[in-house]
């Protein structure tokens, strides 16, 4: 069970990577909050019809667990990929990487204060050695690179989204709700989506529309199914064996996979350094999920 929830745990960084990467790219053509919108409406399409019975069915489950429902919404669909759209409008990718380097960190930090976690040795040695293989890779090997930056309302923006996600992380174990993944899912999404639709009509107020295009409707498609459905379920597994901590340091595969998505769709080169802080985000990941003698 422990080795296919790390296995798991792999896919939404994977897909959150490809988030990010579309995010920036169509910038100009979709706005944050409409993205946000219209992938969690395409994500509701795609999932209702399978699991519309089974939430019905447990609607006084979900209605006796309504904070803990408000909660998980609030920080997962409404909050964390709205701020990531948001922050990725004024911001570089460098300095949106360093900063959710702080995802891992507090979510330790969350689970210590919130579920009584232990914060193991091993486990903090882990994520050390996974952050520097980070920076490895956002730095590209030039440390004096981390002097030349400079903060933005972007940076702000992405501290808040991985506190959003950090909490959600924690509140997936601290406040367990009986109903089957997908069932749960379906829930957040619904309560999400209505948090957005608010701040959706004020973009929309200000002049900011879609533009339809193939590769905006196939980013939307992208981000409904793979950054939102499958994602969440995937991680949601994985928090829900291995401890929000562990899952946690996962998370810094995301600038990893971004280089190495950027190496396959944009023809980028694939550089020593890539090599190096993959090595040691895994070597850090491996070193806080071996188990105790």
């Amino acid at each position: 069970m422990k080795n296919r929830a790390l296995l798991l745990l792999l896919l939404p960084p994977l897909f959150w990577a490809g988030n990010a990467l579309l995010a920036r790219a169509t910038a100009g053509d979709l706005p944050p909050v409409a993205l946000a919108f219209w992938r969690w409406i395409l994500a509701l399409v795609l999932i209702l019809p399978f699991t519309g019975r089974d939430l019905w069915a447990h609607r006084r489950v979900l209605w006796a667990h309504w904070r803990a429902v408000l909660g998980l919404a609030l920080t997962s669909v409404a909050a964390y990929n709205t701020l990531l759209y948001l922050a990725v409008q004024t911001t570089t990718a460098i300095n949106a990487t360093l900063v959710g380097t702080s995802l891992p960190i507090m979510v330790l930090l969350l689970a210590r204060l919130w579920l009584g976690d232990p914060i193991r040795p091993r486990q903090a040695m882990g994520m050390v050695v996974s952050i520097i293989g980070l920076l490895a890779v956002v730095t590209r090997g030039e440390p004096a690179r981390l002097a030349s930056l400079t903060l933005t309302p972007g940076d702000g923006l992405m501290l808040l989204a991985s506190a959003s996600w950090a909490a959600y992380s924690v509140m997936l174990r601290r406040f367990p709700i009986p109903v089957k993944g997908f069932t749960l899912l379906t829930a957040l999404i619904i309560v999400g989506w209505v948090m957005i639709v608010p701040f959706y009509l004020f973009e929309l107020s200000l002049g900011y529309t879609v533009q339809v295009r193939p590769m905006t409707l196939g980013v939307i498609a992208y981000t409904a199914v793979c950054a939102s459905l499958l994602a969440y379920y995937f991680w949601n597994v994985g928090v829900a064996a291995l401890g929000a901590p562990t899952a946690g340091l996962f998370a810094n595969l995301i600038p990893l996979f971004t280089a190495v998505l950027g190496v396959a769709l944009l023809g980028e080169t694939f550089a020593w350094f890539h090599a190096v802080g993959g090595l040691l985000i895994f070597a850090g990941i491996g070193l806080a999920t071996l188990p105790r003698r």
